[in-house]
């Protein structure tokens, strides 16, 4: 495999990051928190925390990390299924948390569901903490946030 590049994305690639999420099985809500003007905006305030992984002039990840300025996330992290199994995952979360670190963030969080059993032996393997004393509630305004 070529070398991977990890680079900001850009917004003209929207239409490629909503292919890329659906090809790696993650949710869409194009009409909620996914939709272009949500994205375009999160991207305007925070260029540096969308970051992509190129391969061979293909978009073969993504990472989305954002911060409440205390705490930093890594989100969305997808990898298209044409080029798992080299690392990209890794050096996604590596890049975002890096991206963090340069806000002054010093603790990093995942959000990872039970069954997707390859990103728990990722997060395991990168130094994550599973905390099974913490339930996770979400409250949202409609079924597309």
């Amino acid at each position: 495999m070529s070398e991977v590049k990890i680079r900001p994305l850009k917004p003209e690639e929207y239409d490629d990051i909503l292919t890329l999420w659906k090809r790696a099985g993650l949710s869409i809500r194009p009409k909620g928190r996914d939709s272009r003007e949500a994205i375009m905006k999160q991207m305007a305030e925070a260029p540096d925390l969308f970051l992509g992984a190129e391969v061979s002039g293909k978009l073969a990840g993504i990472v989305i990390a954002s911060s409440d300025g205390r705490r930093g996330y890594l989100n969305r992290i997808a990898v298209s299924p044409d080029f798992r199994g080299h690392g990209i995952a890794q050096k996604l979360t590596t890049a975002g948390e890096d991206a963090l670190h340069k806000r002054g963030i010093s603790v990093i969080t995942l959000q990872i569901e039970d069954f997707n059993k390859a990103s728990i032996r990722l997060a395991r393997k990168m130094g994550y903490y599973q905390h099974f004393d913490v339930i996770y509630f979400s409250k949202r305004n409609s079924p597309e946030d």
